[in-house]
Parts: structure tokens; C-alpha cells; sequence
């Protein structure tokens, strides 16, 4: 489980920090998505609360007994970022089943949910008290 950990901590902090920093390649795509959905904030504000938002994602990981908090979060996140593979299709998919390099970069995320998954299931569950 260390090296699942380590693995989740670089993508998402690796990733997050290119956002924070506006040099990700993936900006393109976030903003199409941004304008259509959270176009009352500014995008570089949101890129930036993003890529933090990545960022402390990937940092949780590090940290056993944290993943009660971060699994959710990374829920959320996860179904943020396939959000373009159904809004914005044109830019997900050449044809049925057919990703672009951008869709496949989406669908890999299913690789993180597993994985995640994994590190979740070595956490044992509450205890409770014996009175």
C-alpha cells in the first residue's frame, strides 16, 4: 500500500501543481467545461482553487488514517473531471468507443478509483467501545 499511496500522491500533486502554476495541458479542456458550467467565477481563480484542490488530494494520500476524508473527495473530483466525456464530446471522442488523447486521459482515472479503492480497504473500520 506505500507505493499505492505515493503513486496517488504524485499524479494528483503533480497534476494539481501545473494547474496551480497555469502550465497544465489540460487548462484547454477545464476551461471549455468551466464556461459551461461555472462561468459566474473567474477561470483563473478556479484553475488555481483547483489545482490546490488536487494538490491536497495527492498530500492526503500520504498520510494513513486520513483516507475516511480523502476517498469522498476524490469522488467528487473524479466525477468532476469525466464531466467532459459526456459534456463536451466533440473534445472526448473521434467516435463510438474511439477517445481522443484527451478522453483516454480521462478514462484512465478509472486506474485511480481502483486504486484508491484498494488503499480505502486497508483501513479498519471504527471502533467501537465494549461497555
Amino acid at each position: 500500500m506505500p507505493l499505492a499511496r505515493i503513486g496517488l500522491f504524485i499524479v494528483f500533486f503533480w497534476f494539481g501543481i501545473l494547474k496551480v502554476f497555469d502550465v497544465s495541458p489540460a487548462s484547454p479542456l477545464v476551461q471549455a467545461l468551466f464556461e459551461q458550467t461555472i462561468s459566474w467565477m473567474n477561470f483563473g481563480n478556479f484553475l488555481f482553487l483547483f489545482g490546490l484542490f488536487e494538490c491536497l488530494i495527492g498530500i492526503m494520500f500520504l498520510f494513513p488514517k486520513v483516507e475516511r476524508i480523502v476517498i469522498p473527495l476524490l469522488f467528487f473530483h473524479l466525477i468532476t473531471t469525466t464531466m467532459p466525456l459526456f459534456m463536451l464530446p466533440t473534445a472526448t471522442w473521434t467516435a463510438f468507443f474511439v477517445p481522443t488523447l484527451e478522453g483516454q486521459y480521462i478514462i484512465k482515472n478509472i486506474l485511480i478509483v481502483v486504486a484508491a479503492i484498494l488503499v480505502a480497504a486497508q483501513v479498519h473500520p471504527f471502533s467501537r467501545s465494549n461497555k
